[in-house]
């Protein structure tokens, strides 16, 4: 039996003093929309190089038919004339390849469901007097901590339930689950999923990562819809549910691609919230091993000429004094005065009192006098 609790124990928040350990919700409100912003990057990018390549290719078939058509009025029957006529061919094969795929991102753009970033724009403008009062459920007036206060009770309420329904396989257990469990349907579980599904990556369970990411883009689908049409999520269960069972080809391949970027987007957040973890724990271990003058042991041993480096790898006392009196006071004193800030070497109490006289005399000598 797979053990959960690990989980709990796992820090995701960016601003761990002020929130709940695995719950951030603004953070992770603006890590959804700035994937969101990328996706549409990604096919503005893919629809202006269509756009591109459709000129072009136009253009040369144009081209190609006129030097076809003087040739032929002048009646030369050559190598030319045969060589323009398989290239034409080629031409209208590639623009018929082209029609095809602007077919196919038409069928995508129109399968794609609406979101805050592009159900707001203006069609054409218009005054509008009466309003729609939002609905009940609606927390867009919400302030940062009221959203997160919901989170947290809604989870404390419902957690049980929500792994339930990240577990399930079967898309008519989860419709039939959610429709007993209505309070469900809703953006917080779609958030509390996301969690989950990072907590899991951060865990290498990733094929259970990638099953419970498949339940998280179910709800996120039938919220979309919800906003598209204006209607409470609950109204669009049965409506999304019955699309993708009923094998509506494009519908299901655009939600395969939605699922496959929302894996992506889950490993590489994870990815980067490890190698925050390591550079924090690294700079806690460099912290604490610091010495009393506030230097780095190991960054102080690595910067000391070879034979002081041996004679501290060795603990010879001994060679240690021969190997500083053989070299330059100066630099002499400057090794050793750092050996001591960095806990490296602990000299007794008079040594210490010479170095820090010497030093003081060096640091004077220094100094220019007033004029």
């Amino acid at each position: 039996m797979v053990d959960y609790s690990k989980w709990k124990d796992i820090e995701i928040s960016d601003d761990e003093d002020d929130t709940h350990p695995n719950i951030d919700t603004p953070s992770l409100f603006r890590w959804r929309h700035q994937a969101r912003i990328e996706r549409m990057e990604e096919r503005k990018r893919e629809q202006e190089e269509h756009e591109r390549k459709k000129a072009e290719t136009l253009q040369k078939l144009k081209d190609t038919k006129e030097k076809l058509a003087k040739l032929e009025n002048e009646q030369k029957d050559s190598a030319d004339l045969t060589a323009l006529k398989n290239v034409l061919q080629e031409l209208e094969k590639e623009e018929k390849k082209i029609q095809e795929k602007e077919e196919e991102m038409k069928k995508k753009e129109k399968l794609t469901p609406w979101n805050v970033d592009t159900i707001g724009q203006d069609g054409f403008t218009k005054t509008v007097i009466n309003k729609r009062p939002p609905r009940r459920d609606d927390d867009s007036g919400l302030s940062d901590e009221e959203k997160e206060k919901r989170m947290k009770e809604f989870v404390k309420e419902n957690e049980k339930k929500l792994k339930q329904f990240g577990m399930l396989r079967k898309y008519e257990d989860s419709k039939k689950f959610l429709a007993e469990n209505p309070q469900l349907v809703c953006e917080n579980t779609a958030n509390y999923l996301v969690i989950w599904c990072i907590n899991l990556e951060i865990e290498e369970k990733h094929d259970l990562m990638e099953h419970v990411a498949h339940q998280c883009i179910c709800v996120q689908y039938i919220l979309e819809l919800s906003k598209q049409l204006d209607v409470h999520p609950r109204a669009c269960v049965s409506s999304f549910f019955s699309r993708i069972q009923n094998a509506e080809i494009e519908y299901r391949n655009s939600f395969e691609d939605e699922l496959r970027a929302f894996k992506d987007r889950i490993r590489k957040r994870t990815a980067e919230k490890v190698a925050d973890a390591l550079k924090e724990a690294e700079e806690e271990e460099k912290k604490a091993r610091r010495g009393p003058g506030g230097l780095d042991p190991v960054e102080v041993f690595e910067s000391l000429p070879e034979p002081l480096q041996k004679c501290f790898e060795t603990q010879d006392y001994t060679l240690l004094h021969e190997t500083l009196v053989q070299m330059p006071p100066t630099e002499a004193l400057y090794h050793m005065k750092r050996c001591i800030d960095s806990g490296l070497w602990v000299p007794d109490a008079k040594a210490k009192e010479l170095i820090d006289g010497e030093a003081s005399t060096e640091d004077a000598e220094t100094v220019p006098d007033p004029e």
